[in-house]
């Protein structure tokens, strides 16, 4: 027998059956399920009626918008993380990575909170400048960045904090501006990175339901996206719920394979190349 054989050990029988029992049960049956009811034929009549169309619409602009502003306020948010210390640090990461494990109808109760019209700064906003939150599509895209924002934040983080950056200081020791090597440098190098946490970061918005409904509500038209809708639809128009949730579902694919070469595939074996005299 050779080494490399001596070296294999097999698979438990006990783990290719618990996993595939998970894998079937949680995963590939749901999925069955969902495809299985799915009304091909009428699909595209479906997606075309005003209400499905509407909250497609609003859920494009809403997570667009939200990935913009998480892009403008996340990446500063990241560097600072990633390249400063100063107290309390660990605090400050633990309260921007919380969105992730908080429930979301927590934080749309905490949203309420904050920026409803009674709340701390909600009622400064309606005093000062008329400006209503809660309930609005402006409400919508605060609701879906709360809840988006730290996987840009956590993937931009851990992209810099890899960064060689020796890189940097070539560059800024021949003389380019710290802006410089910003735009020329350290962003090209953690562009992979940044592009897969923006897009996680779309995805998480898309699919945003608990924070939205309780803080925005569920109107159509104006705070009624593709998730909400779903759930309305159950009672009313399964075959719509049905269809809005295939559309989720390729979303979410969609997203898993522009990002999974970075996030699910296991890194490669480094190639060992001859060292020439």
């Amino acid at each position: 027998m050779s080494a490399t054989r001596r070296g294999t050990r097999r698979t438990p029988v006990i783990a290719i059956a618990l996993g595939g029992i998970g894998l079937g049960l949680f995963v590939l049956t749901p999925l069955i399920g969902l495809l299985q009811r799915t009304p091909w034929r009428d699909l595209g009549g479906i997606l075309g009626e005003p209400a499905v169309r509407e909250a497609l619409r609003l859920s494009a602009v809403s997570s667009l918008a939200a990935t913009l502003l998480s892009l403008v306020l996340g990446l500063p948010l990241a560097w600072l993380l990633a390249r400063t210390r100063f107290p309390g640090q660990a605090v400050v990461r633990a309260a921007v990575l919380l969105p992730m494990v908080l429930p979301p109808v927590v934080g749309g109760v905490a949203l309420l909170l904050a920026f409803g019209r009674r709340g701390l700064l909600g009622q400064w906003l309606d005093r000062a400048f008329g400006i209503t939150l809660p309930f609005t599509t402006t409400g919508v895209v605060l609701a879906e960045t709360f809840v988006a924002m730290p996987f840009l934040v956590v993937t931009v983080e851990a992209a810099l904090r890899g960064l060689d950056r020796r890189y940097e200081d070539a560059a800024a020791t021949l003389g380019a501006k710290r802006s410089t090597v910003l735009r020329r440098v350290t962003l090209p190098l953690i562009g992979p990175s940044l592009g897969a946490g923006l897009a996680l970061t779309w995805a998480r918005a898309l699919g945003e339901f608990g924070a939205t409904i309780t803080f925005a509500g569920s109107f159509e038209g104006r705070t009624q996206t593709m998730p909400l809708a779903v759930y309305l639809a159950l009672e009313t128009n399964p075959p719509a719920a049905i269809a809005l949730s295939v559309v989720l579902l390729a979303v979410s694919i969609s997203v898993l394979a522009l990002v999974g070469v970075r996030v699910v595939r296991p890194p490669r074996e480094p190639v060992a190349r001859p060292v020439v005299a």
